[in-house]
């Protein structure tokens, strides 16, 4: 039931006709009852969203996009654009281009002043090329960010690459956020190898004081089932082969890879949906070797006998 305040007292009805059939008119900013039509309150501030159409497309933002971890400044400082036209989409003078032409570029400096935020501009800008050809969602690129600003914040980033400090931040918000990505994908798209992601990112860990938990081989299930085409009966078989194993103890010092591919491989022989090991082992990325050591152990530890 609407309320409104009418000559300081709070109302639930009208006072003249006794009607509970408030109406709120929002393009006249008041309410009136609808028997009689008495105006109880007039002069209303909409606190709604402010829909307003641009030249791409309508947003309902009152201030401004949001701030963001993406840029050096948060998005909170003003730029001058570099069209050099007025409010009305006139070309600007000679006289006058030159002006914003010298305001630009000193703009552009004060934004970007000594070699820390020189560093974070080209580290986010690394973060943003790296995640895009990673294909990661907008949240692990802003808790990438977030990392690379602790590592700053703490001075832990002497003697480091920035290449490699890039690489590993992004790598920790996965393992952070458990989506499924391994170091060799991430050096596949980076600037360093995987050694030195691997340094980097136990040193950002130590640096930090942050302990994150064990990759979880059925994490990896779904995306390299999906890429060997595997059915979802499969993809539910190995998950549940994975969780019954680490119950009954696997041996530990495992790499979630190896037990990943020795899980789809089994699973596949169980739901008649064979691949080879050599198509698993090239799809997850380690040597058949491994999946066929993974595979034993895992036989072993489930107590599944298979006669090839």
């Amino acid at each position: 039931m609407l309320k409104t305040i009418y000559q300081g007292k709070e109302l639930k009805q009208c006072p003249e006709c006794g009607s509970d059939r408030l109406v709120k008119d929002f393009y006249r900013a008041e309410i009136s009852c609808a028997h009689c039509g008495l105006v109880l309150d007039e002069e209303l501030l909409d606190s709604g969203p402010d829909w307003r159409s641009s030249d791409t497309e309508p947003s309902n933002a009152r201030a401004g996009p949001p701030s963001t971890l993406m840029i050096h400044d948060k998005g909170l400082s003003t730029v001058i654009d570099w069209k050099n036209k007025d409010i009305y989409g006139k070309d600007l003078s000679p006289h006058r281009r030159a002006q914003i032409y010298r305001m630009r570029k000193w703009q552009s400096r004060i934004r970007i002043s000594d070699a820390l935020e020189r560093n974070l501009v080209f580290a986010l800008s690394e973060i943003e090329r790296l995640s895009s050809s990673l294909k990661l969602p907008k949240n692990i690129r802003e808790v990438a960010a977030l990392l690379y600003r602790q590592v700053l914040e703490k001075r832990i980033n002497k003697n480091k690459t920035t290449e490699g400090l890039v690489a590993a931040c992004v790598y920790a918000a996965c393992r952070q956020l458990k989506i499924p990505r391994t170091l060799d994908e991430i050096e596949e798209q980076s600037r360093v190898d995987k050694k030195e992601i691997g340094r980097s990112y136990r040193f950002i860990m130590m640096g930090l004081g942050m302990k994150l938990p064990l990759s979880n081989p059925a994490e990896y299930v779904s995306r390299f089932a999906s890429q060997l085409g595997l059915s979802g009966s499969v993809q539910t078989r190995a998950i549940s082969m994975l969780e019954e194993a680490l119950q009954r103890g696997l041996p530990s010092g495992r790499s979630p890879m190896g037990l990943t591919a020795a899980a789809l491989y089994l699973a596949s022989i169980l739901e008649n949906e064979k691949r080879t090991q050599r198509d698993i082992s090239e799809v997850v990325k380690v040597t058949e070797v491994t999946v066929r050591n993974r595979y034993k152990e895992l036989q072993d530890t489930l107590g599944i006998d298979i006669k090839d």
